[in-house]
């Protein structure tokens, strides 16, 4: 190694810098360092950022993860996180941009990404509807910047309320308010533009079809009318979004 003129080597390690007046001892300098690399790595994988909260919880509703944990009204809704409701369950969250979120008996919702804009709104969020009945009720973001699926078909989103029911071989998306385009993986669509303007999508035999119709053969009031608060919908009451569990000051060497 090539030392400045200016730098003695020592011992036990130690350079001493004669220019600036001060000694620099590597083990001791390197040790916390390392020692706090190590320990973050935990933390900062296992902190979760709390996209909305939970409002109306009606008997069996969970989390899904390596474990179901049960939720309760005033939980966070966590970003990437799975939530499954049981037999005569239903619940409500509302997200940090005030879009409110209802799942009906049996419905399992995953959130596959969200984006923060600001505090308030999101660049981008993305929920998968895999199972069962929901309503969907737009909050502050740009409406681009929602993306719902179900595994059969895609839903942009350009107005406020709709009604979404994912089955076996079926989905059925019933406008209640604003404008929906809905597309199936093949790229066929259909513009539902007046209340009641609905697509039904079939699987049959491997081959999927999407139709409109404006008379829809389901909607999600029969849930609103069976659970009182399921179908209000509220500003996301609370303080901007944090992380959980909190990452102490060692998070700044994780990239937060």
């Amino acid at each position: 190694m090539i030392i400045s003129p200016h730098r003695k080597r020592a011992r036990s390690g130690t350079i001493r810098d004669t220019s600036i007046g001060c000694e620099m001892n590597l083990r001791f300098w390197l040790f916390p360092i390392l020692s706090t690399v190590a320990l973050c790595a935990s933390p900062c994988a296992q902190a979760q950022t709390r996209v909305g909260e939970a409002v109306v919880i009606q008997n069996e509703v969970v989390r899904v993860a390596a474990t179901t944990t049960p939720i309760n009204v005033g939980d966070s809704m966590l970003r990437d996180e799975t939530v499954r409701t049981g037999a005569d369950s239903a619940a409500r969250f509302v997200m940090a941009d005030s879009t409110n979120l209802s799942l009906g008996p049996s419905a399992t919702l995953k959130l596959d990404r969200t984006v923060f804009n600001d505090e308030h709104s999101y660049r981008d969020v993305a929920i998968r509807m895999t199972t069962g009945a929901f309503r969907f009720v737009t909050g502050h973001s740009d409406k681009a910047a929602y993306k719902i699926t179900t595994p059969l078909a895609t839903i942009g989103v350009r107005g406020t309320t709709l009604d979404i029911l994912s089955q076996r071989g079926r989905s059925v998306v019933v406008l209640q308010d604003g404008a929906a385009s809905v597309c199936t993986k093949s790229s066929q669509c259909v513009q539902l533009t007046q209340p009641g303007d609905t697509a039904i999508i079939t699987s049959t035999g491997g081959k999927v079809s999407i139709t409109k119709t404006n008379t829809p053969p389901w909607t999600f009031a029969a849930n609103c009318a069976a659970s009182a608060g399921l179908c209000a919908v509220n500003q996301y009451a609370g303080a901007s979004p944090t992380i959980t569990p909190a990452v102490q000051d060692e998070g700044m060497l994780c990239g937060r």
